[in-house]
């Protein structure tokens, strides 16, 4: 297929097309964190049952995507992301409806299976069609806008969540993708490399799912029953096996969904690995930001959502030029300050401690998220552009899809192993204060028995009315302490990012064949 320039009308009508499609796939996670808590309490969900819904749709992401991406390039880029704009159009309207936890579960399932097929396919579709120079600068354009959007949702969050409309975040996404749908279908013209096989990688997408679901649940059940039970180290263990098996699938199969063979370029490598821990620590301090907002500082939801707003502002005014930087200049030097920066905002936001609620957030959170905000803006746009620009044309979609997967696998760890540690932080800093009030060993227990709902803990009916106010700040004191020391650990995340940009990549990245 012949490239078009950006500004030529097909360019402008690719880049909706996939901007729409992106924005509500993205806008779905952030969104979903702040409405967390409402969410929480009108469908009695625990804390486990939060990380799954989280990880539902994420272990589809992350097992799926790199299928999707393959699709895209043999069947034709323009028909799979259709067909996943499809598919998570109607995950949206179940997820909408779902009457129980359970149930919003399984939807989340069928809206991971739609996003699998649609998100490599939005960047696959502008990098095989706009022209090659002015590519940088459309993914650039890409990046911001979605990103834009994306910290856009915790507004939109807290917004229908304040209102008892948590079920519209789902709903919203229903006419988004349908406009997406109908300027595909009339605007835009297929893409594919006609030199590719039409095999798929059913081994490897069931192993790697197997995988990641084995090793989320392991992790899940940790704070239920402890680390030294045969369900927990023998799940983790099958989880780690089947794990080995997919890259011994991948390495052997003459069409694989992950070729191993893309991680002899150490450019790639090096992009992916900073890509896997920068988005650790992006996705367990956003969650942990906001539910420390709403459960333990007093915010509103809405609140909540708005004090995300200044980064947004930042990603609309730099993450754009961000892209046109690396192209003029290298993306090495933003690749390393970026993450870093990052990293620092992470960790200012892990030292703040029970606050006086919004009338103090210019003070307390303010500078933290300005700081995370700054990095993430250098970064998004330039790290998407040096994964697109390190491999050859053909392999787009692949490149793509590995690189989504591993944001996705990423979040899919991080919402398991720090999920896990949360609950152990929080229960651990919850009996170091129950040390020191007088209880029964029985309502002691019953007390600890909370610390699984994190910040939604509600103190037990057989507590003294006496000691209900000194047991709730209890809970609000030790799921701050969790909050510190996940934070924390994001903020390292962030700067062993860093790290990997000034290791693997260089000034200027060249495609290779």
């Amino acid at each position: 297929m012949a490239t078009v320039a950006l500004k030529s009308a097909e360019g402008k009508w690719i880049m909706v097309s996939a901007i729409l499609a992106s924005a509500m796939a993205f806008i779905d996670g952030t969104a979903l964190n702040v409405v967390l808590p409402a969410l929480q309490k009108s469908l009695n969900a625990t804390g486990a049952d939060l990380f799954w819904l989280l990880n539902a749709y994420l272990l589809m992401l992350a097992s799926l995507i790199l299928v999707g991406g393959s699709l895209g390039d043999k069947l034709g880029r323009k028909k799979v992301f259709m067909l996943g704009i499809f598919v998570f159009i109607l995950g949206s309207a179940a997820c909408g409806f779902a009457p129980t936890v359970f149930l919003l579960i399984i939807f989340r399932i069928i809206q991971g299976i739609g996003g699998a097929l649609m998100i490599p396919g939005s960047l696959s579709l502008i990098s095989s069609s706009i022209n090659e120079n002015e590519r940088g600068k459309a993914i650039g354009t890409w990046s911001a806008i979605t990103t834009v959007v994306t910290m856009g949702g915790p507004i939109l969050g807290g917004t229908l969540a304040d209102a008892g409309l948590w079920r519209y975040i789902f709903f919203i996404n229903v006419p988004i993708g349908i406009v997406a749908l109908i300027i595909l279908w009339l605007k835009v013209n297929e893409s594919r490399d006609e030199d590719a096989d039409r095999a798929v990688d059913i081994g490897g997408a069931i192993t790697i799912a197997l995988s990641l679901a084995l090793i989320t649940f392991g992790f899940l059940r940790i704070p239920a029953i402890g680390f030294k039970t045969p369900q927990v180290y023998l799940t983790l263990f099958a989880g780690v096996i089947f794990m080995i098996v997919f890259l011994s699938i991948e390495k052997k199969n003459k069409h694989p969904m992950m070729p191993l063979y893309l991680f002899s370029n150490p450019v790639f490598t090096g992009v992916n690995l900073l890509t896997f821990f920068l988005y650790a620590g992006l996705g367990a301090g956003m969650l942990f930001l906001s539910l420390n907002l709403v459960q333990a500082q007093g915010y509103s939801q809405l609140q909540s959502g708005l004090t995300f707003l200044p980064f947004t502002v930042l990603m609309i005014t730099i993450a754009r030029y961000a892209g046109t930087l690396a192209d003029r200049y290298g993306p090495r030097l933003l690749l390393i300050l970026g993450p870093a920066i990052a990293g620092a905002g992470l960790l200012i936001l892990s030292s703040i401690k029970q606050t006086a609620g919004p009338a103090e957030y210019w003070t307390t959170f303010f500078p933290g998220i300005i700081v995370f905000g700054l990095g993430m803006s250098f970064t998004v746009a330039p790290l998407t552009a040096t994964v697109m620009t390190s491999v050859s044309n053909h392999l787009s979609g692949v490149a793509s899809g590995v690189n989504n997967a591993l944001t996705r696998i990423a979040n899919v760890f991080a919402n398991a192993i720090f999920g896990a540690l949360a609950v152990l932080l929080f229960s651990r800093s919850l009996q170091d204060q129950l040390q020191t009030i007088p209880l029964d060993s029985k309502v002691k227990v019953s007390i600890v028995k909370e610390a699984a709902n994190l910040g939604n803990a509600k103190v037990p009916k057989d507590v003294d009315n006496q000691l209900k106010e000194t047991i709730s700040n209890s809970y609000r004191t030790s799921f701050i302490h969790a909050y510190s020391g996940i934070m924390k650990i994001s903020a390292g995340l962030g700067f062993l990012g860093a790290l990997m940009a000034l290791v693997f990549i260089p000034n200027k990245t060249e495609k290779k064949e």
